[in-house]
């Protein structure tokens, strides 16, 4: 199959027409989607004004469409794609949960959604009280002293958090040049050291997936400026000698960095900045609901502790004894500007609305469900899938295809069967230490019920594997496109319908 297949029958749940034209082929000479009318409004030669060099010599060549054949092809694709308010998106790490559109609701509202970033600091104090206030909410949650919600995405907190360690050691005459970093961490975490000049030193989890403390002393120096630890890590597990690795690294003079990205297991629970934690990043779409960015607007807000808190960037929010906040901008010591604007006010917005709708004691409760849904998928397909590191989960489970490789089925395949259940497939061969990673994380959003229709599923693919393998590695056979040859879709992409 290359990456242009279709399936021979049609899609289960569009019952649509298999062969969907683009809109320059549907496209019919003399058909109008809209009539502007005539202008009251004298016409002006704008070449006079504006020159010869920006008008087009032809005419251009657009589809002449009426509006129902617009909307009927823009909401056909539409139904093409999966999405979050659909179904079950059981992604582990990169977390798609459910978002509650009372936060999307607070983000709309014209009071906020029509300021203007070059509004004096006097006109909206509204909007800075409200960044202010869940500068504090997350340093609470977390355990840090100082909150930075500049950082635009997870990635960008990850580096703004690296440039304040490294500024702080600039600053003690000591630049450090290596960061420590375990098998188990997420992915962008090398990348983020090493664009700050750090080389990278990695560690290896132990056979119960953890770090060891005596493996940390033992590569531990006055070389290396930080660990960069994600807990729970990305089996899935607390770090539970977290505590004893942080006074390692700082009794040597290093930092300890927390990728917080999963900080949906911990809320309630333990504070980071409580048990050795200097600086962390948490993603907003993951524990607070935000939107994923996507490459759209994100949120990653850094946390740190008071020895951090000079380099924080800058303009920073104060706020004075009248209770007036305000943008400092005098911070001799500080990593600088990271972004254009003070992050992306209407992301933030939801993670406020999201943290007081729900308050402490559910936030708390988002945590236990988390941890409880993720438990239960393990417990009910433990039985049926290779569990590589059993100790008890946090937010999410890591299985692999060990068991279905006896019978010459892969993870892809278990995937892309997956598909014809109707539910998204997880993430698959991440983390790296898990050969043939199947990777599980429920959230606090999904029911019950949802959840065990997914696990029948899972069981029934596994039966399959067994029994009926073949049918595995041609799936999908129900969503609109069959599957792709990924090599001939990489070398020869078709970039239109």
């Amino acid at each position: 199959m290359d990456n242009n297949n279709q399936h021979t029958n049609n899609s289960a749940t569009t019952g649509l027409l298999l062969e969907e034209p683009n809109v320059f082929e549907q496209s019919v000479s003399g058909r109008e989607g809209f009539d502007f009318g005539k202008s009251d409004i004298p016409a002006v030669d704008v070449k006079l004004t504006l020159g010869t060099k920006l008008f087009r010599s032809e005419i251009a060549n657009l589809p002449e469409l009426s509006e129902v054949d617009v909307a009927r092809h823009f909401t056909r694709l539409s139904t093409y794609n999966y999405s979050k308010d659909i179904g079950f998106y059981p992604l582990g790490s990169c977390t798609m949960k459910y978002n509650p559109k009372v936060a999307n609701f607070a983000a709309g509202n014209p009071l906020f959604s029509e300021t203007h970033p070059f509004q004096p600091t006097e006109t909206a104090q509204g909007n800075l009280q409200l960044l202010y206030t869940l500068q504090n909410d997350l340093a609470e949650i977390s355990g840090m002293d100082s909150v930075t919600l500049w950082p635009a995405a997870g990635s960008h907190g990850e580096l703004t958090g690296m440039l304040m360690i490294k500024a702080f050691h600039t600053s003690k005459g000591n630049k450090r040049s290596k960061v420590i970093i375990p098998d188990s961490a997420h992915g962008t975490n090398p990348a983020s050291a090493a664009i700050c000049g750090y080389k990278i030193q990695q560690i290896k989890s132990n056979n119960d997936g953890l770090l060891d403390p005596s493996e940390v002393e033992k590569i531990m120096d006055e070389e290396v400026a930080a660990i960069m630890i994600t807990n729970p890590n990305t089996l899935g597990i607390f770090e539970k000698n977290f505590k004893e690795i942080a006074n390692i690294v700082h009794a040597k003079g290093g930092l300890v960095y927390v990728d917080g990205a999963n900080l949906n297991a911990l809320m309630g629970y333990v504070r980071m900045g409580d048990i050795g934690c200097d600086v962390m990043h948490m993603n907003l779409h993951k524990t607070f609901a935000t939107p994923h960015g996507g490459g759209g607007p994100g949120a990653g807000p850094v946390g740190v502790k008071s020895i951090l808190a000079p380099f924080l960037p800058t303009p920073v929010l104060v706020k004075d004894k009248n209770g007036h906040v305000s943008i400092d901008k005098m911070r001799p010591q500080s990593i600088g500007r990271i972004k254009s604007f003070f992050g992306n006010f209407g992301i933030l917005l939801r993670a406020y609305t999201y943290i007081k709708e729900l308050g402490g004691d559910g936030l708390k409760r988002t945590s236990e469900i988390a941890v409880l849904n993720a438990n239960y998928i393990k417990a009910r397909l433990k039985d049926f899938y290779d569990l590589p590191y059993n100790l008890p989960a946090l937010h999410e489970c890591v299985f692999s295809d060990k068991i279905q490789n006896q019978y010459g089925i892969k993870t892809i395949d278990i995937a892309k069967r997956l598909m014809d259940y109707g539910f998204h497939p997880p993430t698959i061969y991440f983390p790296l230490i898990v050969h043939g990673a199947l990777m599980i994380e429920p959230t606090e959003t999904e029911s019950k019920d949802l959840i065990d229709q997914f696990c029948d599923a899972m069981i029934a693919i596994a039966n399959e594997c067994e029994h009926n393998p073949d049918l595995v590695k041609n799936s999908p056979t129900k969503p609109y496109r069959a599957r792709l040859d990924e090599v001939k879709a990489a070398r020869e992409p078709r970039l239109k319908i």
